[in-house]
């Protein structure tokens, strides 16, 4: 896989299913547009694909319940309105899509009502004179023109979003047969997200911030509100972050939660359960998957109820599983949860139509298939990763060693052709609170395609092993997480195809912080580094992060000198290899000052340091970020390894 071929790297996104009608929305990088192209597929349940829609910017396909109505969201071209994703609806059995929404942000996916008449979606809504709006004068301000903003509050911005708090998102009701211009149901001193309509219609529940955002919080309560307006009400207290709200056919509610009780960061994501009162106040809830084993993965999509349990999907150990749970089930542990698919793969997405179940499944080999699962081996539809196994994929090798202390480790190499010895890069993911997968990994691909072999893996920190693992580097970054990714290494330099003369250590984020830290205390195993997207200064981090203000305290402490002691900056002077310090300009997650103070202090002290800087960016640059950036990315680090490796 060569930097280019990001373009074969396509995605499908979560399907949609009703009867025999079977849609996923195709995503996939565009270099000549520079932007990402996205249209809808239909997949026949006997295998095949074919166009539904031919995009440019189609996405979030969602069936109506009597299967006669698509609703998808679809992106113009331009600038405003026109170049936001606005809600459409066409008939299932083809023809033209008909717009309903012409908001200035665009609109969120679409959420069909019991009736299949009405449309349930959350959209960011500006204040007037902001965002391309026109302002109480009727004038149009530039961005760089508009009024300033007044922050009296530390949760004003998000990174790939930017400022917050003058466009709340806000939940809207639309009439598919008397569209208009929709009203927003919530008000604008808090973000609803995740609407899905009570099995009478009559109710929207979302999730909301406790007591309505009056303070900064991350947790998430489950709300609700009449469809056709009225007083927003709390249904359900969280013990922390509640989101994506499914009801079963009897009314039970089912969500996923973290509890902040223990641990604010690292906290695994659990089912539960409750039976709203509406009108009543809210009801407690119980939590139906074990804290320590159970970790739901909600991107996957919401719970889905089946009967007597409820499907969902669970992180384990680089997989991420369909697991059954057992509707009356408390807190019952991974090892007692039914088996629906769990292989060396990892489920995108999934969803289910009365007893037929499809899922988006990764593999290390594809980025994304659609699958039929049943009671039989599963079936896979479609074919979409071909065009880049076509260009050649390496495959992943399991390692697995224990560190210093007697911990085990768990990790991948993924080799390159030929007979060697390898350069090898240490690749460290971010999070930390994430897993490195059993995937394709595009960014392993590309070095391995290079000539490099690349060392992937899970320390203590990351997801998918338990929560003791994920709790393990709470006020401790730096110390058994490098015992881990220092163990793996060297459990993949035990082989005799790969030179341990030629080591580069890299990664992003807190791989980033992973990698500034490796450097400065372990330099001589290394030739040089590449770090990107880092956190170098926690100090800076408090008040400069979208997240700094809670994130700090929960993995580092709030003390100045443990601060500057868990700080790779710190110890740039002990830097003496060749490194990399890149950065995207508008990165507000570890924001663009993380590199600069640690460029500054390199150069200060004499290292070989370069910086390179990637306008228009934010944190997500290396996933999402505009496609010839990515692709220029790709080639600096592999210019950055020829000149080091």
């Amino acid at each position: 896989m060569r930097p280019a071929d990001i373009e074969a790297l396509v995605v499908p996104g979560r399907p949609a299913l009703r009867g025999n009608l079977l849609l996923t929305a195709l995503k996939r990088p565009d270099l000549k547009a520079n932007a990402a192209h996205g249209a809808v597929r239909r997949v026949a349940l006997d295998g095949g694909d074919a166009a539904w829609t031919h995009g440019p910017r189609d996405s979030a396909p969602a069936i109506s319940p009597d299967g006669r109505w698509v609703a998808l969201l679809r992106a113009g071209e331009g600038t405003g309105a026109e170049g936001s994703p606005q809600l459409h609806v066409m008939p299932a059995d083809g023809g033209e899509a008909r717009r309903l929404t012409s908001l200035p942000l665009g609109a969120g996916e679409p959420v069909w009502a019991p009736d299949s008449r009405r449309i349930a979606f959350t959209a960011r809504v500006p204040e007037a004179g902001r965002y391309g709006t026109p302002d109480a004068d009727g004038e149009t301000p530039e961005p760089a023109a508009e009024a300033p903003r007044r922050i009296t509050r530390m949760d004003y911005r998000i990174d790939d979003v930017g400022f917050l708090r003058d466009r709340m998102q806000r939940l809207f009701v639309v009439d598919t047969l008397e569209p208009g211009d929709p009203e927003p149901l919530t008000g604008d001193g808090f973000d609803a997200a995740h609407p899905v309509w009570t099995p009478d219609g009559t109710r929207v529940v979302f999730t909301a911030p406790p007591d309505w955002g009056a303070v900064e919080t991350d947790a998430r309560d489950i709300c609700a509100i009449p469809a056709e307006g009225g007083a927003p009400e709390v249904v359900v207290r969280g013990e922390g972050l509640s989101e994506r709200p499914a009801f079963g056919p009897d009314g039970t509610l089912f969500y996923f939660g973290q509890s902040f009780a223990e641990h604010h960061e690292a906290a695994p994501t659990g089912l539960y359960a409750a039976t709203p009162a509406f009108g009543a106040g809210p009801v407690k809830a119980r939590r139906l998957t074990d804290a320590e084993t159970v970790d739901c993965e909600a991107t996957a999509g919401p719970p889905a109820p089946r009967g007597d349990d409820v499907l969902v999907a669970v992180r384990n150990r680089g997989a991420v599983e369909l697991r059954a749970v057992a509707v009356e089930a408390v807190e019952v542990p991974l090892a007692d949860l039914a088996v629906v698919y769990a292989e060396q793969a990892v489920v995108r997405s999934f969803t289910l139509a009365g007893s037929v179940l499809a899922a988006v499944i990764a593999t290390p080999s594809t980025s994304g298939e659609v699958v039929l699962l049943g009671d039989g081996a599963p079936r896979v539809l479609t074919d979409f990763s071909k065009p880049l196994r076509d260009k050649g994929i390496r495959p992943m090798i399991e390692l697995e060693t224990t560190a210093p202390d007697g911990y085990p480790v768990h990790g991948w190499l993924v080799l390159p052709e030929g007979e060697g010895p390898h350069p090898v890069l240490r690749v460290v993911h971010g999070g930390p609170f994430a897993q490195q997968e059993w995937a394709l990994f595009d960014e392993a691909q590309v070095y391995a395609s290079a000539g490099y072999a690349v060392v992937v893996g899970n320390p203590r920190g990351s997801a998918g092993y338990g929560q003791a693992h994920g709790h393990a580097i709470t006020h401790g970054f730096g110390t058994v997480d490098v015992d881990d990714v220092l163990a793996l290494l060297d459990k993949a330099l035990e082989r005799p195809d790969l030179d341990p003369a030629r080591v580069g250590i890299m990664g992003g984020s807190y791989g980033g912080f992973m990698t500034s830290w490796l450097a400065a205390h372990h330099g001589e195993r290394f030739k040089a580094a590449w770090s990107e997207r880092a956190v170098n200064a926690w100090d800076s981090m408090v008040g400069s992060s979208d997240i700094g203000y809670f994130f700090v305290d929960a993995y580092i402490g709030s003390s100045p000198e443990v601060q500057r002691d868990r700080s790779p900056l710190s110890y740039a002077s002990q830097i003496k290899i060749p490194f990399a310090v890149v950065h995207s300009e508008q990165d507000w997650r570890c924001p663009l000052e993380q590199a600069e103070r640690m460029f500054v202090a390199l150069r200060r002290a004499g290292a070989p340091a370069e910086m390179l800087v990637f306008p228009g960016e934010g944190h997500e640059l290396s996933r999402s970020g505009r496609p010839r950036h990515r692709v220029q990315r790709f080639e600096a680090v592999l210019e950055w390894w020829s000149r080091h490796l």
